[in-house]
Formats: structure tokens, sequence, C-alpha cells
């Protein structure tokens, strides 16, 4: 089994280290136009946080405005206390020490924590409309009693204090990392949890990532007047404070996270783009001179990045992104990401590629990451692989081979788990990583594939047209597929997103100009076919999947459909066959090429 999994890691492990018109609700805060019967809560936050940078420690005030959009009348509410991830005991210790491939970044290293080194916000007061209220604190979770329901269409304000302590810097968040960024501030403060129409989202944090509610931030940050401090938001003034202390006020609008980051010794570059938006970039001035080159040289180079993302996706919406040096790996938020900055150029700007591209396939197109992890990590996968390739000076012809190679070793292992599995419950980190990176990348890729890359591109800019600032799902990704090709799509969700059939066809036999193939894994597909002539010329063949019910952009000759349950198709070519290869392209993720190509003696 050791062998199998090392086979996924080089996939995993990479990934463990974010002009169609925008709604314009992001630009007046008006609401925007839904599909029919279509709801989404909203909260928005006010926030005055007063940090202390000798002890770690911080006291925050909250007030929270939550209107409920739903026709549910709700009893509870929850919020998200991530910092309590850090302590010995907790689910992400625990899960940590007693998965078979632990994530090393965090290992058993929570179990070690002294008491001045976890993490940890402890909700002092909660009060609903004036009135205080009932909570407990549940590992991760912050259980509340209503004092009374709130109705459908009522608005509600949470008000809370609160103190926390930032835990040694180990998963994302965290104080002093290994490259010496003083604070990572993600996910860092109490934040109510999901609900939608499937209910409540208030998982516990144990390793994976979030679901949050759009809305507003105002965040009054007191700090040490020394530090220099990005992140979310728009800085509206920073004034000085008392005992050596400056103020700074942000606001984010229309956002469904708040992130900052604050280091003495940050340097503050911004570039700008000639249409649009100011890039912020926030590195340690320590860094070695190779390593602060590559801070200057990653700066054009994300604009162009920032470029590829509006012109392929959807034009980004706000004023600004920032680019910060922190955290434990690469970890995209509103509005900005944390990577760290001690790099090889190509992985710096690898990392912020991807990151940059969460962007767009998640913090706009905000899908649940517990339950469909694989649209956010997959799909900023395979446009940050085009991105990349855009900008390389050596182009691949296939930039997605790697993740295609990622998914089909995962696929022969014997371990893939479905992508429909939530994204704690996999039973190993690797299988998580090739599965919501590789395979979710191959999905995107391989849709292509079936309805023609002209149709994947206005699918993808429809996808972010019609779902930017709402919380869509898979089927919303493929109806809207549907919608710009009029075909039958729903089976390739079934089998590719939420089962592990896999794709295998072969060349069966070549009899004189007769050819036959077999479907040999259960999964449908249409057949791109290359057919040799013995006497030297060529010609390329489509073969319609029957159930899909429609044919891709072509200028092979189509020839008759092939039903699924047919496990053998033969035809007769124009002359006699010397050689056949199915899917020349190598697109479709067939999970066993070998039997692809036939060539006769």
């Amino acid at each position: 089994m050791k062998k199998i999994l090392l086979s996924l890691s080089c996939v995993a492990l990479v990934f463990a280290c974010g002009a169609t018109e925008v709604p314009s609700q992001n630009k007046n805060n008006q609401p925007f136009e839904t599909k029919s019967g279509y709801w989404q809560q909203h909260v928005d936050y006010q926030m005055e946080i007063d940090m202390d940078v000798n002890t770690f420690q911080y006291k925050g005030k909250q007030k929270l405005v939550y209107t409920n959009n739903s026709p549910d009348v709700l009893n509870r509410v929850y919020y998200h206390l991530y910092f309590n991830a850090f302590q010995p005991g907790s689910e992400m210790d625990v899960r940590s020490r007693t998965i078979a491939d632990a994530d090393p970044r965090v290992g058993d290293r929570i179990s070690k924590l002294q008491p001045n080194e976890i993490g940890y916000i402890k909700v002092n007061s909660l009060k609903q409309n004036g009135t205080t209220i009932n909570h407990e604190t549940v590992g991760t979770v912050l259980e509340v009693q209503l004092s009374r329901p709130i109705r459908p269409g009522e608005k509600v304000t949470f008000d809370m204090d609160f103190n926390a302590q930032v835990p040694v810097q180990i998963r994302r968040s965290g104080r002093n990392n290994k490259e010496g960024v003083a604070l990572s501030m993600t996910q860092w403060y109490p934040k109510l949890a999901e609900y939608d129409d499937e209910g409540w989202h208030a998982d516990p944090y144990i390793g994976r990532e979030f679901h949050g509610v759009w809305g507003d931030f105002d965040v009054k940050l007191t700090i040490d007047k020394d530090y220099v401090v990005g992140g979310t938001g728009y800085v509206q003034s920073e004034t000085k404070a008392k005992k050596g202390k400056k103020t700074i006020h942000f606001k984010a609008p229309k956002v469904h996270d708040f992130t900052w980051a604050a280091d003495p010794d940050f340097i503050h570059d911004t570039f700008e783009m000639p249409n649009g938006p100011k890039l912020h970039f926030y590195y340690k001035k320590d860094l070695e001179p190779k390593y602060l080159e590559n801070w200057k040289k990653l700066q054009p180079d994300t604009a162009k990045l920032m470029d590829f993302f509006s012109e392929n996706i959807g034009e980004y919406p706000y004023d600004q992104y920032s680019v910060i040096q922190g955290g434990d790996g690469g970890m995209e938020y509103a509005m900005c990401t944390l990577i760290t900055g001690q790099r090889s150029y190509g992985s710096l700007l690898g990392v912020t590629a991807h990151e940059l591209a969460h962007t767009w396939f998640q913090f706009l197109l905000a899908t649940n990451e517990a339950k469909h992890e694989w649209m956010d990590e997959g799909f900023t996968s395979y446009i940050s692989n085009l991105a990349e390739n855009e900008l390389s000076t050596e182009k691949s012809e296939n930039p997605q081979s790697g993740s295609y190679r990622g998914y089909i070793a995962l696929a022969n292992s014997g371990y893939e788990q479905p992508l429909t599995t939530h994204a704690d419950r996999y039973a190993y980190n690797q299988v998580y990583g090739a599965a919501a990176y590789s395979k979710g990348a191959v999905f995107m890729a391989q849709l292509g594939y079936v309805i023609g890359e002209d149709n994947l591109k206005k699918t993808i800019k429809k996808y972010f047209n019609d779902f930017a600032f709402k919380h869509p799902k898979p089927m919303d990704f493929i109806r809207t597929a549907e919608r710009i090709t009029d075909f039958e799509l729903d089976w390739y969700l079934i089998d590719f997103g939420q089962t592990t059939n896999t794709i295998d066809y072969a060349v069966k036999s070549i009899e004189g100009d007769s050819i036959t193939l077999e479907r040999i894994g259960l999964m449908p597909m249409p057949i791109d076919l290359s057919v040799t002539y013995t006497d030297g010329t060529t010609e390329e063949f489509y073969i319609p999947l029957q159930m899909m019910r429609g044919e891709k952009p072509t200028s092979a000759t189509i020839i008759n459909d092939w039903a699924w349950a047919m496990p053998a198709y033969t035809f007769e070519a124009k002359k006699a066959v010397k050689a056949v290869e199915i899917d020349s392209s190598q697109m479709m993720a067939d999970v066993k090429r070998e039997n692809n190509t036939l060539t006769l003696e």
C-alpha cells in the first residue's frame, strides 16, 4: 500500500503547499437577480480588534447583523471558532496523529503545544438584539440557542465580546512561521456558519477548508505602530492610538471571509495595472537576495495572471489584490493570498497562479469546499495550469498532462474514493489530493474533449456570469454546459463526479477494412479515433455517445452512435486498415492506454 500511495504523492504534495460582465451588485451593493427560487443568507460584520504582539493575544468586539433570507425559521445558529483546533486533543490533532499519511506540517505538533502556544477563541458574552443568550463551545464550533427564533426575512443583531490567542504556526494560521512572518491571521475570528437549502454547515475544523456567508466587513485593527499590515479590504484610515499602537480601519464589500497578515519587517510594494486592480505585495526585507529578486519579478507576472483569469473566466470585481508572504505553503483568501516566499521563481509563480485562480473558483464562485472540494481545487488547477503555460517560454501541448497522470495513478491504485466524499473523510491525505486537485482538473479538461474546447470556454464564462457571488453546486456547472451545447450531460457528472467508474476503451481487432472496438470500463464516452490505412493515408473518425444526444464540433468523419450497453462496436472503414488509435490527443482519461492502439504487423 505504501508503494501505491507514494505514486500519488508527487501530485498530492505539490498542492498541499484560491471577460464576462460581473454582476453589478458587488459594485453598488444592490441585490442581484437569481435563478427562480434561489436564496442565500447575508451577514455583515463590524469588529474592533486589539492585538498584543508580545503575548500574541487579542481582544475583540463583534457586531454581526444576520439576515435570514431562507424560507425557514431558525431556532439556533452556529459560529466557527477555528483557532480552537490548535489545542492538544482537538479533532485536528487526533486526526493528524491517526491518519496513515499525516500532513508533515501538522504531524504530532499540536499535541506538544504548551498553554502559551495553543490557539483559542473564547466567547465571553453573546447577545441577540440586546438579550443575553446561551451558548456552548464544542471544539471548533460555538452552538448558540436563540432567545427567540429568526423568522424568514428577519434581520437579527448579535453582539459578542471575545478574546483569543494566536497559535504557533502549524496549519495556515499562526505566529512566527518558518520564514519569520510574525502574524498570519487567517480563520481568526468567530465566523457565522453557512445555512442554505441543505441546512446548517457547522463542520468542525479538522484539516480542510471552509464555506462562508456573503457579506460586508468593517474591521478596526489596533496593533503595534511598527507593524505593516496587509490583507482583505480597503484601508479607510490609519490613526495613532495609545501606548505605541495604531488603529487601521478596513472595509471589505461582498466577501465571505476576512484575512490579514502583519510583520514589522514587511516590504510593501504596489503594482498598478492599466485598467486595475492595484496589486499589493508584502514580503520580508531580510530575505536572501535571490528571493528578493523573485518577489520583484513576480509583480508584473501577477498582473499577467490577473489579466488571463479575467479574460478567460470573468472580470475581477474588486479594486485590489494582495500577495502576502506568510502561512505554511499557499492558501487563498478574500482579495489576497498567503504564500511562503523562500522558493525558486518557478515555484513562487506557480503557487501564486494557483492561489490567485482561487479568487474565481472559490471566492467568487463560492462552492461548499467540504462537499465539493474538487470544484474548488480541481477547477482552479485546470485554469492555473493554462495560465502558467501561457506565461511559459516553453509551451506544453497539454498543460493538463500532470493532472491526467495523477488521476490515472489514483484510479489504478485501488484507493480511490468518489468525488462525493466529504473533504475530511478521505482515508489518506494523498488520495484527497489526487482526487480534489487532479481528478477535479481532469473533470474540466475532459469536458472539453466531450463537448469541444470552444464550448468549454463558453461554459466557463457563462458559469461565472450566472453564479458569481452565489454558492453553485455540481449540477449548476453541468447544466450550464448543457445550456451552452444543448447536449445531455448528466451521465458525465454521475460517472466521473459521483462514482469511481473508470474509462477503458480498447481496439479489439482489425480485419481488412473492419474495425472492432470494445468498452471495458463502466464509464461511457464518445470516441475520437485515428485510422491509418495500409496505403499510408490517415483519417479521423468521431463516434458519438448515444446518450449524449449530440455531437461536438469536429472535422472528423462522424459515424454511427455507440450505445453504452453495447460492449463492442464494429464499423467498416473506407479501405484496408493498418493501425487504429483511440484518442490520440490523450484528453480522455483512459486508465489503460496500452490497449488504445493496435497496429498490424
